[in-house]
């Protein structure tokens, strides 16, 4: 007979998922309904009004997706690009390489734009690339997760001087922890995940549409290649046709639906500037050990730190002393920063002082126990 599954009561501050408010868990607890239930129903469009606030957005099909911030990129990617046809996606990190990549997949024809991993997006670039090509759908990562940069989204709505276009705007370590301004920056196609500055368990995607990608989405020559991902299905299933999808993932739906009406409870603006306070801590903290940033402070994300490991220093014995010895995950680089960076998550509930101060002390101590003068 197998024992209970007891895992420990993690400190997560790594790229996500962030630490789960009790209520958020509480809400896991209700009773399952079937995902035809009109009481689920209701659920469902209480999650969806709330998404709009956070989003920033009055677009009408903005909804959930069954999977993490992946099938959210896959979700928008895939509606939108119709095979050959040309795709501009800007590349500054790991994430923006598999947007290009499932660009690619789905049947672009993509233009890259660039830049060092650590330096945010050259929007004449942007700009310069976009009007040599002849792309209608451009995408952005805002919150670069792999470097911790934080690049320039509300740039983008002056591209439509040059071409019409739809803009594709990946906002998964940005959400409820950045400004997004999904109408505001007329960002057409836009992703998230439930884990990060949510505050959710990982597992939903939400995403949003304009009415001017779903007009491009309508049009399609064929369908998109994808069901279980293509948008209309979905969108008949979330509004009042009601019309039968997949086995809809109803704890998740009421966990996500609990941590929006936290984070407005909370107030957007209010979690805005607290995501910045503990971020600015912990950079104070961090320089003051002598340790230095890899993003120029003013492309910084709050939500996502990118620090240079010192020379000398194992890059896997650290993180693993933080986790056996002080309970608290924080994240390895990826693709060329892997063993050059940590990355240190403050998302959603886990953006706090009190965790603030545990880290700095726990990696001070384990930073002096592998030699490392500044910290001792």
């Amino acid at each position: 007979m197998s024992k209970p599954f007891n895992p420990p009561q993690r400190i997560l501050l790594g790229p996500g998922p962030s630490n789960v408010e009790p209520r958020v868990l509480q809400a896991m607890m209700a009773p399952l309904l079937g995902h035809m239930d009109p009481i689920y129903f209701e659920c469902m469009d209480e999650t969806q009004t709330l998404l709009r606030r956070v989003f920033e957005t009055e677009n009408r099909v903005t909804l959930v997706v069954p999977g993490t911030g992946g099938a959210g990129m896959e979700a928008c990617l895939a509606n939108l690009i119709e095979d050959g046809e040309e795709v501009v996606v800007c590349v500054s990190g790991f994430f923006g390489q598999r947007m290009a990549e499932l660009a690619e997949r789905w049947g672009g024809k993509v233009s890259r734009v660039e830049t060092e991993w650590g330096q945010p997006l050259d929007i004449d670039k942007v700009r310069e690339t976009f009007r040599k090509s002849g792309a209608r759908i451009l995408t952005m990562v805002h919150a670069e997760t792999s470097t911790g940069v934080r690049n320039p989204i509300e740039e983008l709505k002056s591209l439509r001087e040059i071409r019409d276009a739809i803009f594709v705007v990946d906002a998964v370590t940005s959400l409820g922890a950045h400004p997004v301004g999904i109408d505001r920056n007329s960002i057409d196609a836009s992703y998230s995940c439930s884990q990060k500055g949510l505050g959710a368990p990982p597992g939903l995607a939400p995403v949003t549409f304009s009415e001017r990608a779903l007009e491009k989405i309508r049009a399609r020559s064929k369908p998109p290649r994808t069901w279980y991902l293509d948008i209309q299905l979905l969108d008949k299933y979330w509004t009042t046709a009601r019309a039968y999808h997949h086995t809809a993932p109803a704890l998740m739906t009421y966990a996500l639906r609990e941590a929006l009406a936290i984070v407005l409870e909370e107030g957007l603006e209010a979690r805005w500037k607290r995501h910045e306070r503990n971020h600015r801590a912990l950079v104070a903290g961090l320089e003051s050990m002598g340790l230095e940033m890899l993003v120029a402070p003013e492309h910084r994300l709050w939500s996502l730190n990118t620090v240079k490991i010192p020379a000398g220093i194992d890059d896997a014995r650290v993180r693993t002393s933080l986790l056996a010895h002080h309970n608290i995950e924080i994240g390895s680089g990826l693709g060329t920063l892997k063993g050059k960076i940590w990355r240190i998550g403050l998302m959603g509930s886990s953006s706090t002082e009190n965790n603030v101060l545990l880290l700095l002390g726990a990696l001070r101590s384990v930073l002096a126990e592998e030699g490392y003068a500044s910290a001792r």
